[in-house]
């Protein structure tokens, strides 16, 4: 599954003498390791893994950037509620990354429909929140990034209401908010 959102695997070449091995991309054996054991994972939760970083990561992008504390949300999110360790998180938050930033337009809808086919009903609302929780990480939430998780939430079947009721929890970082507070406060 990581090879179809990653392309097909490099080929690894022969570590020179006394050096660290380096494949033909760049990856040391390290992140070889870490490739291995995603591989190894039964194939359905790693597609639910796959999908589920793919999707934060597109909400994390949809102001066509990804900061350095949004990266770290995507990170400590998979950690949390996908049981990854450390390593795994960030290589998983690094590939997401780049296929949200590269690939984007209509593969968002189908590795959401994926996800949203692999999760339950818990896993769909945790990643909703993750996706709030991430475009919270720099202190405001966008408006790019609002309609980016209100259609996550359409795609994922989630309910106005519970919808409504998870963007409350955001409710003081959502740009719009702020707006209307700096322009009722006179400032």
């Amino acid at each position: 599954m990581f090879r179809r959102f990653l392309g097909p695997a490099q080929s690894v070449m022969p570590p020179a003498s006394g050096s660290v091995a380096v494949s033909a991309a760049g990856d040391t054996a390290t992140v070889r390791r870490i490739v291995a054991r995603l591989e190894a994972m039964p194939p359905e939760r790693a597609r639910l893994i796959a999908s589920a970083a793919y999707t934060l990561a597109r909400a994390a992008n949809a102001d066509l950037e990804i900061g350095d504390e949004e990266t770290a949300a995507i990170e400590a999110e998979l950690q949390a509620h996908d049981g990854l360790d450390e390593a795994t998180a960030v290589l998983v938050t690094q590939m997401a990354k780049l296929q949200a930033k590269t690939v984007g337009g209509a593969e968002d809808y189908s590795v959401t429909r994926e996800f949203k086919a692999l999760a339950s009903q818990e896993q769909r609302l945790d990643v909703l929140r993750a996706c709030f929780a991430i475009g919270a990480a720099n202190g405001t939430i966008s408006a790019e990034e609002t309609a980016v998780v209100n259609q996550i939430a359409r795609e994922l079947d989630i309910d106005d209401a519970t919808l409504n009721a998870i963007r409350a929890d955001y409710h003081e970082q959502l740009s719009s908010v702020r707006q209307i507070r700096k322009v009722t406060s006179g400032g």
